[in-house]
């Protein structure tokens, strides 16, 4: 490396990390090694003049210098840069001029017109062949934004890209062959996040179009918490009548085998009277327990007449049983067809629910009062009989 490439290195390394505004996330030192970088790898490749060579590294270390007095026409202010601080170094005039030329050639849409413009300006774009390219498009992303220049979305952000890259070329032999390759992978990319994007959109518009057609998920919950409260307390209506069954079967089959047996003995004649009440309250218990739990039988058949006047729930099974599954095919088809006749068939499964619960417990705390009743009046009544009827008073 000369003299000269070696103080514009230092010169602009420390021009760009201590004036540069750090708003600039792209433009800054990090892009310029980048861009010095590719044009050192593409003179390897050229054999060109040392003093071109010397040149398109000057070119390639001033290009964006000027970033340092703002946007607007930087690679004139880096010109500028460029030519006061190679004065000052004794720099030839006409090398002056022609690093000048090679760094107003990185303009936007400026056509080369010699193999060195075309060198530098493969350069400063060798990042859209890179891995890092979607580092550095984020970094250039957020520095428009930061500047106030423009604040794209993701999806307007990657268009521009993938127009950029659809309009996009490289000019010298050696980036065709070794980076091109490069960037049409990152360009794939990008098509196939768009593409990926635009599903994920169709999806989204399908949901919305879904929901704004189906019924209100408010209206939704409310049945579905409500039915699931009606289950869970039929569930624990039969549980409580399975109770009852259970403990009074334990009962009489208690009393049948150690009370009867004893009853035929003139001694224990007391305990006739208290043992009758026991069972007899033990069986109206269990009699109300199952008839607690006793399903309704119906007639599981319905017409097309109870289909067009909305008359009969589908949502029941007791309701269609006993029909064929082409004519409950038929009628569900018709059912889903209006959401009115969705909402009365869920109304009437929940009242008819709520009756069914309503009778069922109803029985149980009949059940339960009897069966509490029973109890109490056994207990007085063995008790009574004990101490007015015991052995003890026979004896006497």
């Amino acid at each position: 490396m000369s003299e000269i490439v070696e103080k514009t290195k230092h010169f602009v390394s420390e021009l760009l990390t201590e004036k540069l505004d750090p708003r600039f996330l792209y433009h800054n030192l990090r892009h310029t090694q980048r861009v010095v970088k590719s044009t050192k790898e593409l003179l390897n490749y050229y054999n060109l003049e040392e003093v071109e060579n010397e040149r398109l590294l000057l070119a390639a270390w001033f290009h964006d210098v000027g970033h340092i007095k703002g946007c607007k026409d930087h690679e004139e202010s880096s010109c500028e840069i460029a030519t006061d601080f190679l004065k000052k170094n004794g720099y030839d005039p006409k090398g002056i001029e022609d690093i000048c030329s090679l760094i107003l050639a990185t303009k936007m849409y400026h056509e080369p017109t010699d193999l060195k413009e075309s060198i530098i300006r493969d350069a400063d774009v060798s990042h859209f062949a890179k891995k890092s390219y979607w580092e550095t498009t984020d970094f250039l992303k957020e520095e428009l934004k930061e500047l106030g220049v423009a604040d794209y979305s993701s999806k307007k952000w990657r268009d521009k890209n993938i127009k950029m890259f659809r309009n996009h070329f490289f000019y010298t032999d050696y980036a065709k062959e070794q980076w091109e390759e490069g960037k049409q992978k990152n360009l794939k990319q990008l098509l196939k996040d768009k593409k990926a994007e635009k599903k994920i959109a169709k999806k989204e518009a399908l949901k919305a179009k879904y929901k704004s057609e189906s019924p209100d998920r408010s209206v939704q919950t409310l049945y579905r918490v409500t039915l699931r409260n009606h289950l869970k307390l039929s569930d624990i209506a039969d549980t409580k009548a399975n109770i009852l069954l259970s403990v009074n079967a334990i009962i009489i089959s208690l009393v049948l085998a150690n009370l009867l047996t004893k009853l035929d003995n003139p001694t224990n004649t007391y305990m006739i009277y208290p043992t009758f009440i026991l069972i007899l309250f033990s069986v109206v218990s269990m009699v109300l327990s199952v008839l607690a739990t006793r399903p309704n039988i119906t007639t599981g058949k319905f017409t097309k007449e109870d289909i067009e006047k909305r008359r009969v729930n589908l949502l029941f099974f007791g309701n269609f049983h006993q029909m064929g599954l082409e004519e409950y095919q038929s009628a569900v088809q018709e059912l889903v067809k209006d959401k009115d006749y969705v909402y009365s068939s869920l109304t009437k499964d929940l009242y008819y629910l709520g009756i069914v619960l309503n009778r069922k417990y109803k029985i149980l705390r009949l059940t339960y009062n009897i069966f509490m009743l029973g109890i109490i009046i056994s207990v007085i009544a063995f008790g009574i009989a004990f101490r007015f009827f015991g052995p003890e008073r026979l004896i006497f």
